[in-house]
């Protein structure tokens, strides 16, 4: 056995065909295995007969049974705003107007409109921006919102331009504007 080992590991392993036969043997042991622990023919699906041999096939589905898979079946959820907050829609849109409104004021003013609808994050981000590389002018569409938690949702607004995607944050029940995405038309 030791030398049978030291052959392998001498000889065998240091070719690339020795290397490659290794692992074919791998394979064949892992699909092997798979299919012993897959059950055997019969519990594949019903067995139709003909004459006398017999075939198996797949497993029937009834047709008029529609399935989309288990995503569908769950509510999406539905962002929760503290008493008195703005939506999500109402902030990702007061963001959007304040975003695109962008000429013949300064940089300042431009920033000082974003902040109140942003998160700290996206201000400090935002800060020094020269508000003339926005790439849009005006608004063109109603805000759609798309909540993926009760304190997370994107926000996504057609400009003259393309899409402003915002994402949005409310950790604690004020929705704010935490990062903003553009998608040229």
């Amino acid at each position: 056995m030791g030398r049978f080992l030291d052959l392998i590991a001498k000889r065998l392993l240091r070719s690339r065909a020795g290397v490659a036969i290794v692992l074919f043997a791998i394979v064949l042991l892992i699909v092997g295995v798979a299919r012993g622990f897959s059950g055997n023919a019969t519990d594949r699906g019903p067995t139709v007969t003909s004459g006398d041999q017999s075939t198996v096939t797949g497993p029937s589905v009834d047709p008029s049974y529609n399935y989309d898979g288990p995503v569908s079946s769950l509510t999406p959820p539905t962002p929760s705003t503290s008493p008195g907050g703005a939506l999500p829609d109402a902030v990702g849109y007061a963001f959007a107007a304040a975003w695109v409104d962008h000429q013949n004021v300064s940089a300042a003013t431009w920033y000082g409109r974003l902040l109140p609808h942003a998160t700290k994050s996206l201000a400090e981000k935002l800060r020094g921006v020269d508000p003339v590389s926005v790439p849009a002018d005006r608004l063109t569409g109603e805000p759609v919102v798309v909540p993926y938690a009760d304190s997370v949702a994107d926000v996504t607004v057609t400009v003259d331009s393309g899409t402003l995607r915002l994402t949005l944050v409310a950790p604690d029940g004020r929705w704010l504007v935490d990062s903003v995405d553009w998608e040229r038309a």
